[in-house]
């Protein structure tokens, strides 16, 4: 069983996370495309607080977004179930993966070796596609049929949860030989920050609307009556 004031923290937690990781996208936007390892020595030389900041925004953020996925994996009581525990892998590989992405922005400040900078780019640049191939749709999957399953959260969310994982997933094959993914993809990355923000809302109004202080049950939505599915 998940308390209510648990749940309410994990709401604000999702709220907070998606808050921050849009912060780090907005003031830690990379260097030019194509740049020389010259070229992105400079850049980090020149943005060097705000490189920094944004990595650390961006490790930050998304833990708090994975508090808030674990709080609908339990309040739709699938920690049993194998899309729960999928999601939970999921959001293991998806943390996994900004980290590496992270390591690749702090390391472009380094300026010895003189390769460091356009090694640690490239770095960066090839752990994105690892962001479309496997993490991303390996959270969206599961947590979509989570949501499916039950009824924390309005079904809309559960669909467009698999949307975006099938989404993401064909962009991985579509982006595959590109050294470099595309802007115009790299950009559909944020779109997730809206579906975070709408879900942790509609639970935190959910959660506050539950007529019960002691705790919420799992598999019972907060503010109706779904049921856990099979999955």
């Amino acid at each position: 069983m998940l308390t209510r004031r648990a749940a309410v923290w994990a709401a604000v937690s999702g709220v907070v996370g998606t808050c921050l990781l849009g912060i780090s996208f907005a003031i830690n936007p990379g260097p030019p495309a194509a740049a020389t390892g010259a070229q992105v020595t400079a850049f980090g030389q020149q943005h060097h607080d705000a490189i920094l900041w944004g990595a650390w925004l961006q490790a930050v953020g998304p833990v708090l977004i994975v508090v808030f996925a674990f709080a609908i994996v339990f309040l739709a009581g699938a920690t049993t179930r194998l899309a729960g525990w999928m999601t939970l892998f999921g959001a293991a590989t998806l943390m996994t993966v900004s980290l590496i992405e992270i390591t690749g922005y702090i390391g472009t400040l380094h300026t010895s070796p003189a390769t460091m900078p356009g090694t640690s780019l490239a770095l960066v640049h090839s752990v994105q596609h690892l962001w479309f191939i496997v993490a991303a749709p390996a959270v969206w999957l599961p947590l979509g049929l989570v949501i499916l399953g039950s009824g924390v959260l309005p079904r809309i969310l559960g669909y467009l949860a698999l949307v975006l994982a099938a989404g993401y997933a064909l962009a991985g094959v579509v982006t595959l030989f590109d050294l470099t993914v595309p802007p115009a993809v790299q950009i559909s990355a944020g779109v997730p920050t809206l579906w975070y923000l709408a879900a942790a809302g509609t639970l935190l109004r959910r959660v506050r609307q539950a007529p019960s202080a002691a705790g919420l049950p799992n598999g019972v939505a907060t503010a109706g009556h779904g049921a856990a599915g099979r999955w």
